[in-house]
């Protein structure tokens, strides 16, 4: 097997749930449900645009350090609290993906693990 690189956001969550910010396994990595979430507090509460494009930004960042970008991002997953405001997370994916355009999913949840994120995203990418 190809070598296991964990890429880490340094965050207290990952050593007690027991996960990386992005597991990188020879050409492939998968990066994490991300939240729009800074120093532990979550970004634009009740913001569906800038909480989406705030988990790209960081996806886009743990992808670099995998030596990746989002140009090798073969597949993204929504979890939306909110379906209705699917536009707006869309909007927010498709300022970063219109070109790259991975398949994708948008799927309603209850709830995430904070009442004020409205959106996790997880990506998937392949480096050539």
């Amino acid at each position: 097997m190809a070598d296991r690189i964990n890429i880490s956001s340094k965050t207290p969550w990952e050593n007690i749930v027991g996960y990386s910010r992005a597991v990188k396994i020879g050409k492939i990595i998968e990066v994490s449900g991300t939240a729009p979430v800074k120093e532990g507090k979550t970004l634009f509460p009740g913001n569906a645009y800038e909480q989406a494009k705030a988990c790209i930004n960081i996806i886009e960042k743990s992808l670099s350090e995998a030596g990746a970008s989002l140009n090798n991002v073969i597949r993204t997953r929504m979890f939306v609290t909110d379906i209705s405001k699917w536009e707006e997370f869309g909007k927010a994916h498709g300022e970063f993906f219109c070109e790259i355009k991975p398949a994708t999913s948008m799927v309603e949840v209850k709830s995430l693990i904070s009442p004020d994120m409205l959106i996790e995203i997880e990506a998937t990418a392949i480096i050539d």
